[in-house]
């Protein structure tokens, strides 16, 4: 297993081993990620699997951040880099580059990202709205204080919509 997920699991066990804080405010675990130069965070829940790039089959007439389709397990899903979803160059696959497999109710879909950073928890009351004029497609759950650094939390709902 890849020495990122080996990383992250393990902090996300000592994270479930820790005392709860018994504060009024929820937490929320997420799951934090590079894309171009910024990190991004979904709710671990929302995520099937993280795996590595797979072949994957070119789907004609569709956005160009859609890749294709690939099979996981007798299931066909689309493949969507989230990189080029948000405007920035295509990514370029490489060692750390990993396909995570988000999912809301039935609907599933893989997104590139260029690499894994850290398992997080965060206080709600430490995440901010979404920027105004942040899109019609509301991508952006919030924005999360982490420490010293801002990381911006999707909303999965919107992310698996699909618009091709």
């Amino acid at each position: 297993m890849n020495e990122k997920i080996e990383k992250l699991l393990k902090q996300q066990k000592q994270q479930m081993e820790e005392p709860r804080v018994d504060d009024m405010d929820d937490v929320i675990q997420l799951v934090g990620f590079i894309v171009g130069e910024e990190e991004f965070a979904v709710p671990i829940l929302s995520i099937k699997e993280i795996i590595k790039p797979i072949e994957y089959t070119r789907v004609p007439k569709t956005p160009s951040y859609v890749l294709g389709v690939f099979n996981m397990r007798g299931t066909v899903l689309p493949l969507v880099d989230l990189k080029n979803k948000f405007g920035m160059p295509k990514t370029k696959f490489d060692d750390d580059t990993r396909v995570i497999v988000l999912k809301d109710g039935d609907e599933q879909v893989g997104f590139v990202i260029e690499e894994l950073s850290e398992a997080i928890r965060i206080k709600e009351s430490n995440i901010e709205p979404a920027p105004e004029g942040s899109g019609k497609d509301n991508l952006i759950y919030g924005v999360g204080k982490v420490d010293d650094r801002l990381i911006t939390i999707l909303n999965v709902k919107a992310l698996l919509k699909r618009d091709f």
